[in-house]
């Protein structure tokens, strides 16, 4: 099955724990994807990040692109001057931004085809 309906997981990553941001991230992309989405998981770029260290404006204008890219934008519960960013730029898009799997399955179906 090749997923065709992309949807971008953001929510706070440095906020609080990080570990803990991380794992809400991969549960939430979990969920996503046994529903049939595709999700994109911003938030494993940390360990690139522990790496090779690079600011927060040249993180974010991955970011930025990565969400240009997707057709949903799934945001978690919590502050995040990122997330903030990434779903403004998914409004001005006119992109559906959802903050639970329930409510994007009640909204859109994922689009998939077989390969």
């Amino acid at each position: 099955m090749k997923r065709k309906t992309r949807v971008y997981v953001c929510g706070p990553l440095t906020t609080g724990d990080p570990a803990v941001n991380i794992r809400k991230a991969i549960d939430a992309a979990e969920e996503l994807m046994k529903a049939g989405y595709a999700p994109i998981i911003p938030h494993l770029m940390y360990s690139w990040q522990m790496v090779y260290p690079h600011s927060w404006d040249e993180m974010m204008s991955i970011c930025v692109e990565q969400v240009k890219a997707c057709d949903i934008l799934f945001r978690l519960p919590g502050e995040s001057r990122g997330a903030d960013v990434e779903e403004d730029l998914a409004r001005k898009r006119n992109m559906p931004v959802v903050k639970s799997v329930s409510a994007l399955m009640a909204m859109y179906q994922p689009e998939c085809e077989d390969v």
